[in-house]
């Protein structure tokens, strides 16, 4: 699930391939409305697919010139970063 407050978009609940296609496109409305910071600090339960939505909205945002950053990430989505190489990609906000 995703709300959002201001410019900050709150992803909650479990992140996982089951409802990652549903929270891309949520997501990505609430990106071309002005999000700049994605906070996951309400995330309970997550697998790889949390990461590659995290990429994915990056790309997005920087194709459209636009800023966004990622707070409150989840030790577990650190440590598949570090495993993938990717963590150096994802800016914390």
């Amino acid at each position: 699930m995703i709300r959002r407050e201001g410019p900050r978009m709150i992803v909650s609940g479990p992140v996982t391939l089951a409802n990652a296609a549903a929270l891309l496109e949520e997501g990505r409305r609430h990106l071309a409305d002005g999000v700049q910071t994605v906070d996951l600090g309400e995330v309970s339960e997550m697998d790889s697919a949390l990461l590659a939505l995290l990429l994915v909205w990056l790309r997005e945002a920087r194709s459209q010139e636009r800023t966004l950053g990622f707070a409150k990430l989840p030790e577990s989505l650190r440590t598949i970063a570090r495993l993938y190489g990717v963590d150096r990609l994802l800016p914390v906000s």
